[in-house]
């Protein structure tokens, strides 16, 4: 090989490289170039998505829950308000039943009812043609015909019927809705309305009255039915 080949040889050689070089190059470029594009792009994607989700986000709904400041949890509803127009239907029967049964009594007095209410709940026999009201005050002897020995410590009332088998109820009233019940007889029944014999004497009598005295019993009157005790109150002989 001569020296002009020898140089040919080594000129291509060097255009080659210079070549393979510039082409190198051209890639890195190609490929940066590539990649910014893909990220802008991607950046840009990102952007409308956001913009889409901001936009189509819903207002907070006013009845969802909501966290205050101390941590809680408050739920603000409309439906409050209409729950507090709904009453209850219970209650309001009840308030109807006690109105209509005050205006049933409205006419009658206090004692009257008082009357009516205890024969009703203490009256021996309640098929009665009427009510009988005897006051008898304090310091009357409980048997004035045979053994006046002991006499009443406060004044009482005695209910009876019309006839001596409808039986009798003797109270004192205390006014806070209780009485005291005296267990007596009506007058001239003691011992099944024959006269105390010269067996029993003073003494056993007495023992007798003051131990019914004593032992009083304090009962709650019941209202009752209305009904029923407005037919009692119209039974009424005072």
């Amino acid at each position: 090989m001569n020296w002009k080949t020898t140089l040919l040889l080594c000129h291509a050689i060097v255009v080659l490289l210079l070549i393979l070089t510039g082409c190198a190059d051209g890639d890195k470029e190609l490929k940066k170039a590539s990649g910014d594009g893909d990220s802008t792009a991607e950046e840009q994607a990102r952007d409308r998505s956001t913009k889409i989700d901001d936009t189509e986000k819903p207002e907070a709904d006013s009845s969802s829950p909501s966290t205050n400041d101390s941590g809680e949890i408050s739920v603000a509803s409309d439906e409050n308000d209409s729950n507090e127009a709904i009453t209850n239907p219970q209650s309001d029967t009840h308030s109807n039943n006690t109105y209509e049964n005050n205006n049933l009594l409205a006419e009658y007095s206090d004692e009257e009812i008082e009357y009516a209410r205890i024969w009703l709940q203490l009256g021996p026999n309640q098929q009665i043609d009427e009510l009988n009201v005897t006051h008898i005050p304090a310091g009357t002897p409980l048997e004035p015909e045979y053994f006046p020995v002991a006499d009443y410590p406060e004044d009482v009332t005695q209910l009876s019927g019309s006839r001596i088998a409808d039986g009798s109820v003797t109270y004192s009233s205390n006014g806070d809705g209780t009485i005291n019940v005296y267990n007596v007889p009506l007058l001239g029944r003691w011992y099944g309305g024959t006269p105390p014999g010269e067996n029993l004497g003073e003494a056993a009598m007495r023992e007798t009255f003051e131990e019914i005295i004593s032992n009083t019993e304090e009962v709650y009157v019941d209202p009752g039915d209305v009904e029923a005790v407005k037919r009692l109150i119209e039974l009424i002989n005072q």
